[in-house]
């Protein structure tokens, strides 16, 4: 079975060091190059969307996440309070939407600039029992991709549908194969907030935003502040879990006294959509890792491009192919340790898209010859070619190894 734990030791993607602690990865360079790419390109959709991205602290005073009610209601999977002084008590949050509702009062604001989008990849912690930790899919620290829509109620379905579609974009460039759409409602219990009246509201705009969807309904599974649309993968172990995610919420808006000025003068209260669009990188990763077995589509591939100079003689023109492809935006790089069938084996198992290969023939004509991951062999062809396939493929983000596939 494929598993994203094997892949990533042998791929040198991330690394679980008891030292660091359990449920603490850490992303090393084949990774982090992979995560960079992606992380990249989800910013640029947003930007794209209209979102405006901020940052804020991975923790926050106690009273906080008291006015928030996740102290209240979310303690147990938190981290102890922080104390530094008898009045002075730090929280690791668990979530971020308490700083960017503080994001939103920092001023006043006019329904003019409703919807208000704010985006951030930011760091929060949970405090996983460590009987349920492992690899990338379960951690304490998670970089979530986040963000929160403060806008009008006669926008809310609009706006849910307008995130259903970059949800879509996103899975599409990325590989992602949904299992399914679930919304997520309250169940039995004193696990909630907010009134009767609210949670039906909120349920009727995601049952509209979903219409010609089809979806399954879990009762329980609702954030303890409103309902959700959540968005499921199974992972290669048949183990089902959440990757985006859809929350509306009546409840912060109100806790930390939200509101915009109205056409007619009037003080209104905000509805928060809470999103996201691929989930954490660490959960996504682990997804990633096994849906393409380590072998990632070239935009996000750790290395890119592999030189392969067949012997001494074409080194430095190998070594100027590489300035060349970085120059280009690529992530390349020469091998010249070990025979030229052990390099290609050795790149083959690397999952690196592209190899090229250069010989007498190729340095003496300026060509470069190119293999394909999937086992595919081009003729010798110009170096400005070989680098602009490359380069079409990757700006085009596309799933195949070349632009026509």
């Amino acid at each position: 079975m494929i598993d994203h734990r094997r892949l990533g030791r042998e791929l040198e993607l991330f690394v679980s060091d008891p030292l660091a602690g359990a449920g603490l990865p850490i992303w090393l360079p084949a990774g982090a190059a992979a995560r960079h790419a992606v992380e990249e390109y989800v910013r640029d959709l947003e930007r794209r969307a209209g979102y405006r991205h901020v940052y804020s602290p991975p923790l926050g005073k106690r009273e906080l996440f008291e006015l928030s009610g996740h102290l209240g209601y979310f303690a147990d999977d938190m981290f102890p309070p922080m104390r530094l002084s008898a009045d002075d008590e730090f929280v690791l949050r668990p979530a971020l939407c308490p700083h960017h509702a503080l994001v939103f009062r920092a001023r006043g604001r006019s329904y003019r600039e409703l919807p208000l989008r704010i985006a951030e990849l930011g760091g929060m912690y949970r405090a996983e029992r460590s009987g349920v930790l492992g690899g990338l899919s379960r951690v304490r620290a998670i970089s979530l991709n986040d963000a929160h829509n403060f806008c009008a109620l006669d926008q809310v379905g609009d706006e849910v549908r307008e995130i259903l579609r970059l949800i879509r974009e996103a899975h599409a460039a990325l590989g992602v194969r949904p299992a399914g759409f679930r919304l997520s409602l309250r169940g039995p219990g004193e696990k909630y907030v907010g009134d009767d009246a609210a949670w039906a509201r909120a349920e009727d705009l995601l049952r509209a935003a979903l219409d010609g969807v089809d979806f399954t309904e879990a009762p329980g599974e609702a954030a303890f502040y409103g309902p959700k649309i959540d968005i499921q993968i199974v992972d290669a172990a048949g183990r089902e879990s959440t990757i985006s995610t859809i929350q509306l919420d009546f409840d912060k808006p109100e806790k930390f006294d939200l509101s915009y000025t109205d056409a007619d003068g009037s003080r209104r209260r905000p509805v928060l959509v809470h999103r996201s669009l691929v989930g954490s990188m660490e959960r996504l990763f682990a997804y990633l890792i096994e849906v393409h077995a380590g072998a990632f589509p070239a935009w996000y591939a750790p290395v890119q491009l592999v030189l392969l100079p067949v012997d001494q003689g074409q080194v430095e023109p190998a070594v100027d192919l590489v300035r060349r492809a970085e120059a280009a935006g690529l992530r390349a790089e020469v091998d010249v340790a070990g025979s030229l069938g052990a390099r290609i084996r050795g790149a083959a198992r690397r999952r690196v898209p592209y190899v090229g290969v250069v010989g007498p023939r190729e340095a003496a004509g300026g060509a470069v010859s190119l293999r394909l991951c999937d086992g595919r062999a081009l003729a010798p062809m110009p170096v400005a070619d070989a680098l602009g396939l490359i380069g079409k493929v990757v700006a085009g983000r596309s799933a195949g190894l070349l632009s026509a596939d």
